[in-house]
């Protein structure tokens, strides 16, 4: 796999380091990275099945609940 270099704020890669609990820099922010890619498909696998009885015609899976 290609290698990106990218230049931070010291300050922004320390919280995401203490945020994680991960003691490189590198590893935390790629953690962080691979986290947010995962959430985006997680989010999009939701919203197709969703969205998949409107455009079958089938009944609408209720919304889940939030407590």
């Amino acid at each position: 796999m290609a290698k990106v270099n990218v230049s931070l704020d010291a300050e922004l890669v320390v919280e995401v380091m203490v945020l994680a609990g991960i003691g490189s820099p590198q590893d935390a922010v790629e953690a962080v990275v691979r986290d947010y890619i995962a959430r985006g498909h997680r989010t999009e696998a939701r919203t197709a099945a969703r969205e998949e009885p409107l455009r079958s015609g089938g009944p609408v899976p209720p919304e889940p609940e939030r407590g």
